[in-house]
């Protein structure tokens, strides 16, 4: 199966306003340079986001790239994320990525935390 067909059934998808902003960041960053999501316990609700630039990717890593943007999702973490959008928004409380989870029951009021 390909690095797009396991992004495709594990239904995780990047948004087009996600893929610019994170091509931009990866690109200053460097050549090789990837985004991972994971799921972590903690929060106020029980699990957190976290998004961090990465060099190497695991041979069970989840891959999705989109134009310039090339995510990746530990196999942890992808039951999680499974049916997830990642979104980045630029509102007036600041800018962010927002993942936008039909798994999570309830999330926090900055929405980096969730619980399911």
């Amino acid at each position: 199966m390909t690095a797009t067909e396991l992004a495709s059934a594990a239904g995780v998808t990047i948004s087009e306003r996600a893929a610019k902003r994170i091509g931009a960041i990866l690109k200053s960053e460097g050549d090789g340079a990837m985004l991972r999501i994971s799921v972590e316990g903690g929060g106020c609700s029980g699990f957190q986001y976290k998004f961090d630039v990465e060099r190497a990717r695991a041979d069970d890593d989840l891959v999705i790239e989109r134009d310039s943007a090339v995510v990746l999702v530990d196999p942890s973490s992808v039951p999680f994320l499974a049916g997830s959008e990642v979104d980045f928004v630029d509102d007036l409380i600041g800018a962010s990525f927002r993942v936008v989870n039909p798994n999570a029951t309830a999330s926090c009021g900055c929405g980096t935390s969730f619980s399911i």
